[in-house]
């Protein structure tokens, strides 16, 4: 058989190049891509051709909407754990015996490390807050100066500032949303009520200490703005009684790898200690994310699916509509495989287009959500998210390429796999039968 004898319509220079290029290719490919752009003969040829273009396009969207919605679940994730991590620190060591006496030596044995950056002591307890109502926080005792290198929280200070917490004057940073609940403001005075008490003839009272506000914080995060407070080091030794720190928080050089880093210093570090990163401390709400991103990747999964596995009619009708050319391809000599490849190559052709053009867009909007969805709040007067429920007002995204060529890669076998069963029935066509009513 002589490969190659196909005709095709040109006209102009850009389409004689084409036929160059395409006389080139192994005839299975020219009639493949002939198939795949056909429709211009008959009514059944252009209906073919639509539905190929209805089945490459729910194969975009579906690639495209997989990627908006993961982009934007890792931006909200992203958000949430960077303000998180404005508060709390990569790693955390404490001792087994609940007070490290021996911190320098920890922070030094840490900092040799060579992804660890800092080091910073710390004290943690929890109290009752005593006003007007009580509330329970988590008390974080800390070094003003130390606490910037581990720690966001500088950054975080909406009023007073971090240095007013000196020894010995028990002055307290407090959350924006704790001190709305609480309705205190800078320089009005709060009572920490701690377990460490004493038995007095009327039973046993907590120890109770005045604190001054000198600062307030706005993490985003409600758990820490109304949960957490801080106090200067020594102080909070003072008010859980404590002959040293609780532990030391330290900061890596890349937060991803915290609990690798975690583990790597469990072997190295001297004494008995415990050690917890930050994906640990908030395991509840991480896993929680992390099963919702599963879910949501599995469902618009099926999406793509059956858009991918639409091809499957679409090929079923192509073959039945070219028997007669199948079958004096068959009759010249082409191989059943041959015939196979050449509608898998149609097919594919279909999924690679659509998942080309599904990715494009998809990373297109990706990369503009804040953008697009700003437009759309200003243009109608809305406001998607209400800051006083997310504690953001605009739409975040964190686009992950992996993430693009896998669900890339996914669909084009979804394509794949859609075109098996048709080309099988049609390399099973028999020339005789086909050409009997031709």
């Amino acid at each position: 058989m002589t490969h190659g004898v196909i005709i095709w319509h040109t006209a102009g220079c850009s389409q004689e190049a084409t036929l160059k290029f395409l006389t080139k290719l192994p005839y299975e490919w020219q009639i493949g891509l002939r198939y795949t752009r056909a429709g211009r003969r008959s009514g059944r040829n252009s209906f073919i051709s639509f539905i190929s273009l209805i089945s490459m396009a729910g194969i975009g969207l579906g690639v495209a909407a997989l990627i908006i919605v993961l982009s934007v679940m890792n931006g909200f994730q992203k958000e949430v754990r960077d303000r998180m991590l404005s508060v709390v620190s990569h790693i955390e060591i404490s001792d087994a015996g609940g007070v490290m006496t021996e911190w320098q030596t920890t922070a030094r044995e840490a900092l040799l490390n060579q992804h660890v950056k800092a080091a910073a002591p710390y004290v943690d307890g929890q109290a009752l807050i005593i006003n007007d109502n009580m509330r329970g926080v988590v008390v974080r005792g800390i070094s003003p100066e130390q606490e910037p290198s581990v720690s966001d929280v500088v950054s975080k200070i909406k009023r007073g500032s971090l240095s007013s917490l000196q020894p010995g004057e028990f002055n307290v940073v407090i959350g924006k949303d704790l001190a709305q609940a609480l309705d205190v403001n800078l320089g009005d005075k709060i009572t920490l009520a701690v377990p460490q008490g004493q038995m007095t003839p009327a039973g046993f009272a907590p120890r109770l200490k005045p604190f001054t506000v000198t600062g307030i914080f706005e993490a985003g995060h409600y758990e820490y703005d109304v949960g957490v407070v801080f106090i200067e080091l020594s102080d909070a030794e003072k008010l859980f009684r404590l002959n040293g720190p609780t532990g030391v928080r330290l900061r890596v050089d890349d937060l991803l790898q915290a609990p690798q880093i975690a583990q790597q210093l469990s072997t190295t570090l001297s004494g008995a200690l415990m050690l917890r990163d930050w994906s640990q401390q908030n395991r509840n709400y991480f896993s929680a994310v992390k099963t919702e991103k599963r879910m949501m990747f599995i469902i618009l999964t099926l999406i793509i699916a059956v858009a991918a596995f639409n091809l499957v009619s679409t090929l079923v009708m192509t073959v039945r509509d070219k028997q007669a050319d199948i079958a004096i391809l068959r009759t010249l000599g082409s191989s059943p495989n041959s015939i196979m490849k050449i509608f898998m190559l149609q097919g594919s052709m279909v999924g690679t287009l659509g998942t080309l053009l599904g990715v494009g867009f998809g990373v297109l909007i990706a990369l503009n959500i804040p953008q697009i969805v700003s437009f759309i709040e200003h243009l109608f007067g809305v406001q998607f998210l209400d800051k006083g429920v997310y504690f953001i007002t605009s739409v975040p995204s964190d686009l992950h390429w992996d993430d693009v060529a896998y669900i890339g890669g996914m669909a084009f076998l979804f394509a794949l796999l859609s075109t098996i069963y048709p080309s099988w029935r049609a390399a099973r066509v028999k020339p005789a039968e086909a050409l009997r009513y031709e």
